[in-house]
């Protein structure tokens, strides 16, 4: 876990960083989506503005590397922990450290405010509450997280790689990896078998 959560873009104050900004919605790829470490991903924007965005993908599980493991090569105690929460392949970009997206009812300093209930820590303090059987009620460990320069994601939106959803506990928190694509989708009454038809097409 790295000390200090990624600098947001300058100006950003969670969801307050103005209209046509995303920060706190989910983007969800469509199925025309080309780069593999995107595909079928869902990610949650945790920062928007002018001057990029920054997201962490939420349905990439992590392989070979469980909760109490971290918990090993970090030296934090207690082992075995009395709460555990799920990890996740953040994203392609310092994929070696650790973000944890929670809810905001346990927040400490440097978290960041995402949106109302929402919040993202880079600290291992709440490693330590967690593993105390303190810490927020729901979170997600990712190790990495997705990155865009200015443009870049509004260019991609454009160009039809992303849809977007509002977020919400269920579909942050609730959901099986493997299925939330499909169900952030049908929070837009979207079909998957209808995208997949024009995808190509546009």
């Amino acid at each position: 876990m790295a000390r200090p959560v990624p600098k947001p873009p300058k100006g950003l104050s969670g969801a307050a960083a103005g209209e046509g900004w995303l920060t706190g919605q989910l983007l969800v790829a469509m199925p025309s989506m080309q780069d593999p470490r995107f595909a079928r991903s869902v990610i949650c924007l945790c920062a928007h503005s002018d001057d990029g965005a920054m997201g962490i993908v939420l349905n990439k599980p992590l392989s070979g590397l469980s909760f109490d493991d971290l918990l090993r090569q970090l030296k934090l105690d207690p082992i075995p922990p009395q709460r555990r929460i799920r990890l996740t392949s953040g994203g392609p970009v310092e994929n070696g450290r650790g973000f944890v997206l929670h809810t905001s009812d346990w927040e400490t300093e440097g978290s960041l405010q995402v949106q109302p209930g929402l919040a993202l820590t880079a600290s291992v303090d709440i490693l330590k509450a967690i593993a105390g059987g303190g810490g927020p009620r729901l979170g997600v460990l990712a190790l990495g997280y997705a990155g865009w320069g200015p443009g870049q994601l509004e260019g991609e939106i454009q160009q039809n790689a992303w849809l977007s959803v509002p977020a919400d506990e269920m579909l942050l928190f609730g959901a099986k990896p493997e299925r939330l694509w499909t169900q952030a989708l049908a929070k837009l009454h979207v079909d998957p078998a209808l995208l997949s038809g024009v995808a190509g097409h546009a």
